[in-house]
């Protein structure tokens, strides 16, 4: 034993020694071995700079640049402008004033002659800046209430009155025993009270218009506050307020030496199920009214996996609960759409709301038995997706996955007309209107699955304009004049930078910012090539494969499965995972041929992709990971008993249920903050996959890994950090158990005190990826 663990040693030196100095020390350095790409790219108010965050000079943290026409390179800004160029603001098309929310206060600022002026600030700081249809009026909300500004008279009025708890609670005057006696007993006491009712007689006989209270009691949650453009109506949303047990988490490692032991996150569970209210207040009538959502159609439907289970066969049927989004308005304010949403998220209902009758009209429904989702459609019940007016007001537009991919469709309120504007098998992955709101600005993968495609869009015609489709992508910002173009641009093998190019067909772009490191340039990094491959059920998956020299090769390798599950790393831009794409230069380096596949689950493919785990995580998006260790043995030659497998998050928890369910297909893997047992991670996630515990019990039994513990084989490496308030630390803990109880031995732990899911520390990564790094040249070496 003593010898064949020298001679393996010697071996893994050997092998170092081709490195072409890849270095662990260095890579798992991040950013800072790599170079600091900017971010949070965006115009000036005049268009005449554009602004990011960035770090070219390895300094503690981001600071805000700027580049304009004429500059060799950007500049570092000053403090005040940095911090000014980063509000949002709010600005009528045919004005030269904005307005804007600084530290809770309302300001105005003229773009021409640089006037700055606050107009409105109080101890408590005002929020969620609107404006109005016509010009010089703005809306705002302080404490839970909408305020409206009138530039032309300098004036604010509070426009609403909402309350918290009950308006008998405010008063006073309750009864009770000795109030009672008292009263019976002095006339004195007799005398004030009449006094006081005549006197408040008085005083309800002059009107006012300021709003009368609303109380909405202390049960719900207020939110969701939001007035149309005309100031008419608001709407607003009252959520039940449920007591949802949450996770803890213990943090060892603290300023002060003490333990502290923060809440983290709800468990999925059916009891995160809330009730809502939708609820509109009309400002001329000064009364709150509610709508009633029962008519919707599909309302009491029900899953069909409710079919697999007798205690839900024959449920009774009853209104699914719903949430509602804010209302989107056209110009004017005369009408209003909305997003619906099931809270088991299976359902989407898009409506125009009439305030004044505080009725609906449904304009589409869509259902999917898994789950709603895709690009410009949220996968969770209480954010919105893509949803606006075009330039007649009458027209909405907004995203649909009902042909199997996510596009773009108009629908106008009056005509009832429904056209789909983009088609293929491709998805929109973003929507950007013009100022006119006549032409659409996309972003697509038209060209390649992997490819982020810019395209302009008339929405008279429909006809794609191709502006940006080199392999790689392409964040788009348009300058105000919309004439120019701002581009966040990488490739495979080339991180992010920005470019100037003009708004046209076929533009060439111009770069404004250099961020890669002189170390980091030094090294030929590969462009890994994204290969198809076709699965067991003949879906074609995506992958990236890295190929060692044939004179390296060692017929080893190892397969790379990404995290998240619903993300996309076979793609042609640089990956988020950058660390993982220079480990995986190292060792093709040192011979392994590696595989990073986009299995089922990842995003960039379509609904049918996107849903294929839906019941069974660990099904599909396992089996894909064993016919892409297949196409590797068929078309490469590998060792089909020196293939690894290695993730983190998803990732980790694929590399568990490789490990653990195909007992055998893998030499060895490396599992990273690897969920365990899906019932013990959140709602929202889950929920869409798995359904619930307590509703689909199955589905989670035979998609969490700590069930199959007694099938390990192979050796098998666990990393987790111990803050991790994602995938808390006590999943792997939990696993540990099972292992010991079952008396495994070919498995160990690492932990990492001060990490939390995401790694911060360039000594964890270091540790982390050469504990990898030893498992697979252990393991899938030839002894």
């Amino acid at each position: 034993m003593t010898k064949n663990i020298f001679a393996i040693a010697l071996l893994v030196f050997s092998i170092s020694g081709k490195s072409q100095n890849l270095k662990l020390e260095e890579i798992m350095k991040g950013d800072s071995f790599v170079g600091v790409q900017p971010t949070n790219q965006h115009w000036s108010l005049d268009g005449k700079k554009v602004y990011f965050d960035w770090n070219p000079n390895k300094e503690l943290g981001l600071s805000t640049y700027y580049w304009e026409k004429g500059m060799t390179k950007p500049v570092l800004a000053q403090p005040k402008e940095a911090a000014f160029s980063q509000l949002d603001f709010k600005r009528n098309p045919t004005s030269d004033i904005v307005y804007y929310i600084d530290n809770g206060g309302l300001y105005s600022y003229s773009i021409n002659n640089k006037f700055l002026k606050k107009i409105f600030q109080q101890s408590s700081p005002i929020s969620n800046l609107e404006l109005g249809f016509e010009a010089g009026i703005l809306f705002f909300q302080q404490n839970d209430n909408l305020f409206k500004y009138n530039a032309k008279e300098g004036t604010i009025v509070q426009i609403s009155n909402f309350n918290s708890g009950d308006k008998a609670e405010k008063e006073l005057n309750k009864d009770s025993f000795l109030k009672t006696q008292q009263k019976e007993l002095f006339q004195f006491v007799r005398d004030a009270a009449a006094k006081k009712e005549w006197n408040n007689a008085k005083k309800k006989s002059v009107k006012t218009d300021f709003p009368k209270g609303y109380y909405y009691g202390k049960k719900d949650d207020f939110a969701s506050l939001k007035v149309n453009p005309n100031g008419n109506f608001a709407t607003f949303s009252l959520i039940e307020k449920v007591d949802v047990k949450k996770e803890t988490m213990e943090v060892f490692i603290t300023a002060d030496g003490y333990n502290q032991s923060p809440e983290t996150k709800e468990k999925v569970s059916v009891d995160n199920f809330v009730k809502t209210k939708f609820g509109i207040y009309s400002v001329a009538k000064d009364s709150v009214y509610f709508v009633n959502f029962s008519t919707l159609s599909h309302i009491q439907d029900v899953p069909k996996y409710y079919d697999s289970y007798e205690n839900l066969k024959n449920k009774e049927k009853s209104d699914k609960l719903i949430t509602v989004q804010a209302p989107v308005y056209n110009a004017s304010g005369s009408l209003a759409i909305a997003e619906i949403r099931s809270q088991d998220n299976k359902d989407r209902w898009l409506i125009s709301l009439d305030l004044d009758k505080g009725t609906f009209q449904e304009i589409e429904h869509q259902h999917d038995e898994a789950w709603i989702g895709g690009p410009g459609i949220p996968s969770y019940a209480f954010e919105s997706g893509t949803l606006g007016f075009l330039s007649d007001n009458e027209t909405i537009y907004f995203q649909s996955e009902v042909t199997g991919y996510s596009h773009l469709y108009t629908y106008n309120l009056k005509t009832k007309k429904k056209t789909q504007l983009t088609s293929g098998n491709w998805e929109v992955r973003d929507v950007a209107l013009s100022k006119d709101k006549k032409t659409f600005y996309l972003t697509t993968n038209t060209t390649h699955p992997g490819n982020r495609n810019f395209y302009k869009l008339a929405a008279a015609n429909g006809v794609l304009e191709p502006i940006l489709t080199k392999d790689g992508a392409h964040e788009v910002s348009l300058s105000p004049d919309e004439k120019t173009l701002l581009v966040r641009y990488s490739y495979k093998n080339k991180p992010w930078d920005l470019y100037i190019g003009e708004n046209k067909k076929n533009t060439t772009l111009e770069q404004i910012t250099s961020s890669t490191t002189e170390t980091f340039k030094k090294y030929p990094w590969r462009e890994p090539e994204v290969i198809t491959f076709k699965a067991q059920d003949g879906t074609p998956v995506y992958a990236r494969l890295y190929t060692p020299k044939a004179e390296t090769s060692n017929k080893a390798a190892v397969l790379f499965v990404h995290g998240a599950g619903y993300l996309q790393n076979a793609h042609n831009y640089w990956s988020n995972y950058h660390r993982e794409y220079m480990f995986h230069n190292m060792l093709t380096d040192l011979g392994y041929t590696v595989l990073d596949i986009d299995y089922r689950g990842s995003d960039g493919y379509g609904r049918d992709v996107r849903t294929g785990i839906y019941r069974f995580m660990g099904g599909k998006d396992l089996s894909d990971q064993i016919d892409g260790k297949k196409y590797l043995v068929d078309n490469y030659g590998i060792d089909a008993n020196r293939v690894g497998i290695y993730g983190g998050s998803y990732g980790g928890f694929i590399t568990l249920m490789g490990m653990l369910t195909t007992p055998g297909e893998f030499a060895s893997g490396a599992a990273l903050r690897s969920v365990t047992d899906w019932a013990h991670y959140n709602h929202g996630y889950t929920g869409n996959i798995l359904n619930f515990p307590e509703t689909d019990p199955d589905a989670y039994k035979k998609s969490s890994p700590i069930y199959f513990a007694d099938n390990l084989k192979g050796n098998l490496l666990m990393l987790h950090g111990m803050v991790d308030d994602n995938v808390e630390y006590k999943d792997i803990v939990r696993m540990s158990q099972r292992f010991i109880e079952l008396g495994k031995k070919n498995w160990s732990l690492s932990s990492f005190p001060v990490e939390a899911h995401g790694f911060k520390e360039t000594y964890s990564w270091i540790d982390e990826y050469d504990r990898i790094l030893n498992l697979f040249n252990a393991t899938l070496l030839k002894k």
